[in-house]
């Protein structure tokens, strides 16, 4: 389990594909304090370290994670937000992020607002996904890239769905949302109290 507070952006230094998985080497100041085995959070998409070696770290993604993230477009020099699982003696900043990403959405607007930024972003939905919880409301959270956030400006237009959200100079400059433009791929993380609220009134009815 994860909180959405990004502790650190890692860089992408090797892409290796074996049959439909992919190897991905990325390099973080505190690669030396990870183990094998250690869950990390990269974009949101929770992953095994499988390799240590100095400053950089490996871990896979299989195809369904890739089809279901943005991890299957990263190239080398990208920047990926990164976070620890949570120590259950710590506090929860942000909120509860399982690291299981829900889908990806695509920015359609950003604009800087005296200071901070503004983002909008859309996503495909439907009857059936808003049933299942994967909507967001007006002040809930949401995680985008990892990154934990409180949603504005929540809409369903037809099948699509639209959220906005407003980042700090401090998040627009330590994460990856600095390199997100119009037209950029971002994993999405919906709420995972509203999707079982969601779940449990389908089976109750």
């Amino acid at each position: 389990m994860f909180s959405g507070i990004v502790e650190k952006m890692a860089q992408v230094v090797n892409v290796h594909e074996e049959q439909t998985n992919k190897h991905f080497t990325l390099r973080t100041p505190f690669a030396e304090a990870l183990t094998i085995d250690q869950s990390i959070a990269h974009n949101g998409v929770c992953l095994t370290v499988v390799e240590l070696k100095g400053d950089e770290y490996v871990v896979t993604a299989m195809q369904e994670t890739l089809n279901r993230s943005n991890l299957g477009v990263l190239r080398v020099g990208d920047w990926v937000n990164v976070e620890r699982s949570m120590r259950l003696d710590g506090r929860l900043d942000g909120h509860i992020v399982q690291g299981h990403v829900d889908q990806v959405a695509r920015c359609v607007e950003k604009k800087e607002t005296d200071g901070s930024w503004y983002y909008r972003f859309e996503y495909a939905t439907s009857q059936e996904m808003i049933s299942r919880g994967y909507f967001c409301v007006d002040k809930g959270s949401v995680t985008i890239n990892g990154v934990s956030l409180t949603v504005c400006e929540p809409d369903v237009v037809g099948d699509m769905g639209y959220v906005s959200v407003c980042i700090i100079p401090y998040t627009h400059e330590e994460t990856n949302f600095k390199y997100i433009e119009v037209g950029s791929v971002v994993n999405i993380e919906f709420d995972i109290i509203g999707k079982y609220i969601s779940r449990m009134h389908q089976l109750l009815k």
